[in-house]
């Protein structure tokens, strides 16, 4: 028996990355997992990964239609959800004078307002007692430069998992922040502009790490199952660090 077993989860940003190693231990743990992403090849291939277990819908979490859709398929599985893991998100390098509307749009687009909305339209198909987990990051806290606004999207989210905790503890739902150090995914290589750069990237991020590494989706995703899961009973609204020490060091 695993720790989900007979638990539905949801995964946004589910196709690569944290999120499809989450989805994947999720489902080990005896979930059925929904995942959700805006490229339906990603999506093949994890429920390719992830087998019988796994029900892909594409769609963006910045567009309130598609949630709806999203949570209809949900729905009409009938036995709502337990689990929801708001991991979809992006990153943009701009420092303040090269900031720009659009990149403010798309970021808070994103990493605020669709997570806000992931969360407030899956209130009715939560089940008492389910467990919310945020992304976080570290970047909330060590002012890297030309991270500002993906920092202030990052810490934004985590007021509102504390503020969520307070507002759903009368129907026994836990919220609670993920909070991964540099990890080595798509999305990390392709903040920078070519294979070369990323590598220096990757090498640079890694020699701040205590640990000397970046960490691994997998690591990230253990930490996801442990707060999805009843070990976890006792913990909300508190921010998880997966980081290597980056931040506690």
């Amino acid at each position: 028996m695993g720790l989900l077993e007979g638990n539905t989860a949801l995964v946004t940003g589910g196709g690569t990355g944290i999120g499809l190693a989450s989805a994947i231990r999720l489902a080990a743990e005896g979930a059925h997992v929904f995942i959700t992403g805006r490229r339906r090849t990603e999506l093949d291939s994890a429920v390719e990964a992830i087998g019988s277990s796994a029900t892909a819908v594409t769609g963006d979490i910045a567009n309130l239609a598609d949630l709806d859709r999203l949570y209809e398929t949900i729905r009409s599985r009938g036995q709502g959800l337990d689990v929801l893991f708001a991991n979809a998100s992006v990153a943009e390098f701009a420092t303040l004078e090269q900031t720009t509307a659009q990149h403010v749009d798309t970021l808070f687009g994103i990493n605020v307002r669709g997570t806000m909305f992931t969360v407030q339209k899956a209130l009715p198909l939560l089940n008492d007692g389910a467990s919310v987990i945020l992304n976080g990051s570290t970047n909330v806290d060590i002012g890297a430069e030309a991270f500002g606004a993906y920092a202030a999207s990052k810490a934004a989210t985590r007021s509102l998992a504390r503020t969520w905790a307070n507002e759903l503890k009368g129907r026994g739902i836990r919220v609670n922040t993920v909070t991964p150090g540099p990890t080595d995914t798509p999305g990390l290589s392709g903040l920078a502009p070519d294979p070369e750069q990323a590598a220096g990237l990757r090498q640079h991020l890694a020699a701040q790490v205590p640990l000397g590494r970046l960490g691994r989706p997998e690591e990230i995703a253990a930490a996801v199952a442990f707060l999805a899961s009843g070990q976890s009973s006792f913990i909300t609204g508190t921010s998880l660090y997966v980081d290597g020490g980056l931040n506690q060091l």
